[in-house]
């Protein structure tokens, strides 16, 4: 048996191409005291990786080149040697693209509660995003109105329903009319605005008549721009993703910054890290509004690790329909 992996070849510059990894093989790793080899099922792909693999400085280690494409998976384990865990444990691990590996950094996750590939999304790091992101920074009240773009993604999808179980008025931002449907007949949400079809800026007054009390933001530039001109006075703006401008060579230049101080807004950008210690908090929150059928998730699916980096391209070009992810 041999391990399948995919490695950073090249930086990109510009969009993101399939010359920028390279599929190896190499020998199928043994554990050491206190790890556990696993076997990857679930691949989760997100917007985060275009900032690790470019060489701009970021919140977290970028990729190096050569190195093993970064990224959260869902695993069974093969072989123990690890206190806690046991063979045919299902486990998250960030051993990145690739089919096996060996780690102390898994924790055990109950395909009982939620379908594995959900630990990657809904009830995984995108609805903590979601979670955190609206409970801590954007703070709706009843009665509140909420925008949130990319809507359809796996994070926006989970704000605009949690804004409305706490009573909040939810508006989507998305890309074409099948999404926009989705987000609002399936997903709940008050109205959702195409911005494809152009015209951004008369949809989101029409939508949001009395302005804009919390904009989570997932891809920067108009968009946001946009929704600066819309926002109430104490409005918050959660800046959650820039997705527009990850392949731009010069990034986009904000016009409405005037906005920010006439409305006294509060501008905060959004890492799920800074709430390590409060995981427990979201994941029960989270799942128990999955058991009583008030959260709903799509998903996008590329099968096989050789489509992975075609799976991020989709992602990073909004392809995708819901979360992204790769069955293994």
């Amino acid at each position: 048996m041999t391990n399948k992996r995919w490695v950073l070849a090249s930086r990109p510059v510009g969009p993101v191409s399939a010359a920028n990894f390279r599929l190896e093989e190499a020998p199928l790793p043994r554990p050491a005291d206190g790890e556990v080899l696993v076997r990857s099922l679930w691949l989760s792909l997100d917007p985060y990786m275009r900032g690790r693999i470019s060489d701009t400085k970021s919140y977290a280690k970028g990729v190096e080149i050569g190195e093993v494409m970064v990224g959260q998976t869902v695993a069974e384990v093969l072989e123990s040697r690890h206190p806690q865990l046991k063979v045919g444990d299902s486990v998250l691990t960030r051993l990145g693209w690739q089919l096996y590996g060996c780690t102390k950094e898994a924790t055990r996750v109950d395909p009982a509660r939620a379908p594995l590939s959900y630990y990657l999304g809904l009830v995984g790091m995108p609805g903590m995003t979601a979670y955190f992101g609206l409970k801590e920074l954007g703070q709706p009240k009843p009665g509140d109105t909420v925008v949130v773009s990319a809507a359809s993604g796996a994070v926006g999808s989970v704000v605009g329903q949690l804004a409305k179980i706490w009573g909040a008025r939810a508006v989507g931002i998305a890309g074409g009319r099948e999404k926009c449907a989705y987000v609002k007949e399936e997903l709940g949400f008050d109205a959702c605005i195409d911005y494809k079809a152009g015209d951004v800026r008369e949809h989101l007054k029409a939508a949001c008549p009395k302005g804009v009390d919390v904009y989570f933001d997932n891809v920067g530039g108009e968009i946001l721009d946009t929704a600066l001109a819309r926002m109430n006075l104490f409005g918050r703006v959660v800046v959650c993703g820039t997705i527009s401008d990850y392949d731009a060579i010069e990034p986009y230049r904000v016009r409405n910054w005037r906005a920010i101080l006439v409305n006294r807004l509060r501008v905060q950008g959004m890492i799920v890290f800074d709430w390590k210690d409060r995981y427990g908090e979201a994941l029960k929150a989270l799942g128990g509004y999955f058991a009583e059928g008030r959260l709903k998730y799509r998903e996008s699916i590329v099968q096989g690790l050789e489509n992975a980096p075609r799976g991020l391209m989709d992602l990073l070009n909004g392809k995708n329909f819901g979360k992204q992810l790769v069955r293994l």
